[in-house]
Parts: structure tokens; C-alpha cells; sequence
């Protein structure tokens, strides 16, 4: 309402004065300039800017400010929302360069909240795209918003780098302790080998080493997903389980609540209760076992132990095979048990492999193969003792005495077995001395510089020796007899009740002569029971030995265990009608593989 009076006089001004019209229209043009410029503040723009390009820290108190990560938010979001940009972020990363300054992909402003406690130098983002310096020498300015003046070098501190050196000497000893677990583990290695030789599934094999945690426990039973199927009627689907006991080294069987009962070895292992679903107690395991399911389904339990045969300097080569399909159907339960132990527990010069061939049954042979090893190593860990083997290169005294002992603790009446091991033991210059001892019928021959070498004795009734020493009793035998009391062997280990009866049974062993084995003289020898001597001679099995090698030494070096299985695939091919297994020893170290898989 004021400027209508306002007009009027400036235009009876105007129109009193005419000279003064051009003034007062620059002075109009003048007013509404200014009135723009309030309405539009232009210098707010200038004033933003200069704001956004310097924060200067120069004095001791800025430079204090900076000294702490200016953050807008906790801590703990903080590093949530790193990772968070990180994984959002494009190509380029959390923050680029563009002429010339540092800045981020937003402009936001700067906001002081806590303070987080110092750290070793560098850079982080935030959620918000805001830039965390952590700056450690305050002592220098440093402009935040604009190219750094020196690199952001990050260094550790010297209590970091004592930590670092602790930390890596940590380390190594942490790597150092697992390779030493890993070695430990491999020689605790123990390869179990179950065989069906007896019911419906009959032949059925199934083998695996304990270190393999993947396939253990066991599961025997008649449907899947048990590990060994037995399709057999008296089997319940889940009957036993076996497993590898950690803490006592040893295979271990559990009777899981089946119906029909486990035995092993005749003996009963599952819950007294019959029928009543409750799990048995773990039975340990061992080379020559016989685990039966129900009646009629018989498992053979083979094992060879990595404990003892680690580094076999040696190839060694083990098969067996009960041939139970020889006699028309007829049932032919696997009596016979394979062993052997390198090197001897405190007696590592020396080694011991053995054959037991039961008869009556194979409980026998089972006890004779745990016995005789131990007692062996009983009388080597004698430092005199093994002292006098070494120097006189002789052990017919070690020898005859753990076969006496072994005889001793075996508490069978009315089942027997043979036996026949060789005890082994270095020179220290990569050959070896080897002596056997035998009772029975298992034989077991060397070939040494090419010259065959009997190193056993046949203690049949028939045979020309034993007839001798049965006369030189005072009771000899009549002309055409082949038998004691029903037995067609005269030197057996156990059958108590017989040796009572008649006194012409003994275990006396035979105690061959020592022969050096020489690895640059192929040198080897064979180890077997009379299921494979009664079709197989000794020439023949020399024979087969030296064609083999020689058919693979163009391709491949023969493996022990590929020599031990031609030689029973002769005895098959030969109709053999008796349990066979088989332990070939290669001294050729050029020209034999002898890793423990071939075991």
C-alpha cells in the first residue's frame, strides 16, 4: 500500500524534472538486482565448496582430532558395513582417484561420534562411503579431502612383529607335530581283509585299511547299506559291526543285538540273552579268526599289521584261499593263518613270518600265530641273547625254545596245527641271514646264488625221517602204516589229548641251517601249506618264480605279492583240494617293489 504514494511522487518528479529519468531507472535496475541476488543467494555455492576442499589439522589440538578415526557410527557396524561396501561395491573398488584428489563415490559430511582405540595405520570405508584415516605420526598435516603428500606406508609394531615370530614358530611346530601324527599314523596302519568262506555269499571279499575313517565301522548283515552283504536267511540285516579301537591298536568285533548270536572261533560273542536285541561286548581280532553269522555263514579274518611292518627292507608277498570248491560242494572251513612281524618289538634287527595249518579246527593255528611271535621277541629282547645270535649267526637255540614255550601256553586237547616260520635278521649292509624251524607238513624252501635250498623237514608219518625217529622210541610202526591214531602227522603243536595217549607225537621242531640272503643274487624264498606243496614241487615253484620275474622285467619290476599270487594260481590250475596260503620273501631289492600296499 506504501508504493502507490511512492510512484505518484517519483513521477511528479520525473515529470518536474525530466534530466533526471535515467537515473532513476539505473537506480530501479539497481533495487531489483539486489532483491534477486537475496532471493537467489549465489555465494552459498562458493561458500560449500571452499568448505568441502580444506580441513586443515595444524594446530596440536586439531591435529588430536585426527589423530582418532572419525566415524559415523559404532564400531561395530563399522567393520559390519566395510564387509557389506566391499561385496557392493563396483569394479573400481571402495573409492577412486579423480583429478588428483581422494574422494569417494558420494559427498557426505563429516560427523564426530565415538572414538575408536588406535590402531596400525590404514584406510577404510565405511557403509556411508566416508573416509577413516588413522593417522599415527600427528606431527605432520595432512589435508583430508585431498591427494595425500606422502604414501600411507603401514607398518607393524614391534609387539606385533614379536607376535608374528611367536605366531610362525608356532606354526611350524603345529605342521611339525602334524607330520609327526601323520607318521604315526601310518606306521599304526592296519589293513583288515574279511573272506565269506562258508554259506551263500561264499567268496565274497571286502578289505580295508584302519587309517580310512570314511569306511569304518563295518557293518555285516544281510541287506543294504551293510558294508560286507551276507545273504543269508539266519543273518539280520544289521548283525555286527567291526571297527578300529584307537587306544589299544586293534580290530575289535560287536555282536549288534542279532537274532541268531556271532560267534569267533566256536566262542559266543554275542549278548547271553539270546534274541534279546542287546549289543555284545567288543572281541578283539586277529590274523586267522573265523567269525560265524547264524550257522552256517563263516567269515575268515586276515590282518596285516602296519604297526610292526613298516619299512620292510624286503618284498614281501602274502595270499591265501581256502579252496573250498575243490571237493564237489563239500564244505572246507579255512584253517590255515598267515603271520609275520617287522622288526620285532626291541629286537629290530630281526623279523619272524610264519604258517599254521590247523587241523580239528582252525583254534589252533590262531593261538600258535599269537603265541609264537611273542615269545620269540620275549627271548631277542635278552640283550645276551640276541648279542649270541648275532655272533654266532645262529638261532637254533631261540628258536627251539619258542616252540617249546608256545607249546606250552597252547591249552588245545583234541586240535592241532603245524607250524613253520623263518626268523630273519640283517648284517647291516642290505642282506640278510634267515633260519627255519617247522613242525608238521608247511614247508618252506629258499633259492640262494641259484641253488635251490631245502629249509624244511616233512613230518608226516609216511616219510622216511619221522618213521626213523618214531623206531628209535621202541615203538615202531608196522609196515605199511601212515597214520597215528588217525593223524597222518607226527609233529604238531597242541592235540594234548593225543600226545597223552601216545608218545610218539612230539613238538620237537626241525631247525634248518642259516642261509645268507644276498640281494644282488636274486635271492628269495617260499613259504607255504601242504595245499600247495601236495600239487606244486619245489622245482616247479623255483620255475614259476624266474619266469615271472622275467616276463615283467621288460614292462614292469615284479611286486612279491604278483610272484605270491602266480604261484597260487598254479595250485588252483592243479585242482589242490586243500587250504592254501602262501609267503614269498624277495630279496631282489633292484629289481622288487617292496612298498607296504604290496602286503
Amino acid at each position: 500500500m506504501a508504493k502507490q504514494p511512492m510512484v505518484a511522487v517519483v513521477a511528479g518528479i520525473v515529470t518536474a524534472n525530466g534530466g533526471l529519468l535515467p537515473y532513476l531507472l539505473l537506480l530501479m535496475l539497481f533495487l531489483i538486482l539486489i532483491i534477486i541476488l537475496i532471493a537467489c543467494r549465489p555465494w552459498r555455492f562458493f561458500a560449500r565448496n571452499y568448505r568441502s576442499r580444506t580441513i586443515k589439522a595444524t594446530t596440536s589440538s586439531d591435529v588430536q582430532d585426527v589423530e582418532r578415526p572419525l566415524i559415523s557410527q559404532d564400531s561395530d557396524e563399522v567393520e559390519s558395513n566395510i564387509d557389506e561396501h566391499h561385496r557392493n561395491s563396483p569394479s573400481e573398488g571402495p573409492y577412486h582417484q579423480t583429478d588428483g584428489h581422494l574422494s569417494s563415490h558420494q559427498n557426505h559430511g563429516v560427523v564426530h561420534k565415538h572414538r575408536l582405540p588406535p590402531r596400525p595405520p590404514q584406510v577404510k570405508v565405511s557403509h556411508g562411503d566416508s573416509l577413516i584415516l588413522d593417522i599415527s605420526d600427528p606431527s605432520e598435516s595432512v589435508v583430508v579431502g585431498q591427494t595425500l603428500k606422502r604414501p600411507l606406508v603401514i607398518k607393524e609394531s614391534a609387539g606385533d612383529e614379536d607376535y608374528g615370530a611367536k605366531e610362525d614358530i608356532s606354526n611350524k611346530s603345529r605342521i611339525k607335530s602334524d607330520n609327526d601324527s601323520s607318521r604315526r599314523t601310518a606306521d599304526q596302519r592296519s589293513i583288515l581283509t574279511l573272506e565269506v568262506i562258508s554259506g551263500p555269499s561264499r567268496g565274497a571279499r571286502y578289505s580295508v585299511q584302519s587309517t580310512n575313517k570314511s569306511k569304518l565301522p563295518l557293518i555285516l548283515g544281510r541287506v543294504s547299506p551293510s558294508d560286507v552283504l551276507v545273504t543269508d536267511s539266519e543273518v539280520s540285516g544289521k548283525h555286527a559291526k567291526i571297527n578300529w579301537n584307537l587306544n589299544k591298536l586293534k580290530w575289535e568285533v560287536v555282536d549288534m543285538g542279532s537274532l541268531n548270536g556271532t560267534l569267533l572261533n566256536s566262542k559266543a560273542v554275542h549278548h547271553p540273552e539270546t534274541g534279546s536285541r542287546h549289543w555284545g561286548d567288543p572281541v578283539e581280532l586277529n590274523s586267522g579268526d573265523i567269525i560265524t553269522l547264524g550257522t552256517t555263514s563263516k567269515i575268515s579274518v586276515e590282518i596285516a599289521s602296519g604297526g610292526f611292518n613298516r619299512k620292510i627292507p624286503f618284498g614281501v608277498g602274502v595270499v591265501s584261499d581256502p579252496m573250498s570248491v575243490r571237493r564237489g560242494g563239500k564244505k572246507l572251513p579255512m584253517e590255515d593263518v598267515c603271520y609275520y612281524q617287522w622288526p620285532l618289538p626291541g629286537a629290530h634287527q630281526f623279523g619272524l613270518f610264519g604258517i599254521c595249518d590247523g587241523h580239528g579246527g582252525a583254534a589252533a593255528a590262531t593261538s600258535a600265530s599269537k603265541i609264537m611271535p611273542e615269545m620269540v621277541t620275549r627271548i631277542l629282547s635278552d640283550t645276551l641273547r640276541r648279542e649270541n645270535v648275532l655272533s654266532r649267526c645262529d638261532a637254533s637255540d631261540v628258536l627251539r625254545e619258542a616252540f617249546s614255550e608256545t607249546e606250552a601256553q597252547m591249552d588245545h586237547l583234541y586240535e592241532g596245527c603245524t607250524a613253520t616260520v623263518l626268523l630273519i635278521w640283517g648284517d647291516g649292509h642290505d642282506n640278510y641271514f634267515a633260519q627255519c624251524a617247522n613242525v608238521g607238513d608247511s614247508a618252506c624252501i629258499a633259492s640262494v646264488k641259484g641253488q635251490q635250498v631245502k629249509m624244511s623237514e616233512d613230518h608226516r608219518v609216511a616219510s622216511y625221517n619221522e618213521r626213523m625217529r618214531i623206531q628209535a622210541t621202541g615203538e615202531p610202526l608196522k609196515d605199511g602204516e601212515t597214520r597215528l591214531c588217525g593223524l597222518n602227522l607226527a609233529r604238531m603243536l597242541g592235540d594234548k589229548f593225543l600226545k597223552q595217549q601216545d608218545a610218539r607225537f612230539s613238538c620237537e621242531p626241525y631247525i634248518s641251517q642259516v642261509v645268507y640272503m644276498n640281494s644282488e643274487t636274486q635271492d628269495f624264498a617260499i613259504i607255504a601249506s601242504d595245499g600247495f606243496w601236495d600239487v606244486v614241487n619245489s622245482k616247479k615253484a623255483i620255475q614259476l618264480v624266474h619266469q615271472t620275474r622275467e616276463k615283467d622285467v621288460v614292462e614292469v619290476y615284479s611286486s612279491a605279492e604278483k610272484i605270491a599270487k602266480v604261484l597260487l594260481s598254479e595250485a588252483r590250475a592243479q585242482r589242490t583240494k586243500d587250504n592254501t596260503s602262501i609267503i614269498f620273501l624277495d630279496f631282489d631289492t633292484n629289481q622288487t617293489i617292496t612298498t607296504n600296499d604290496d602286503v
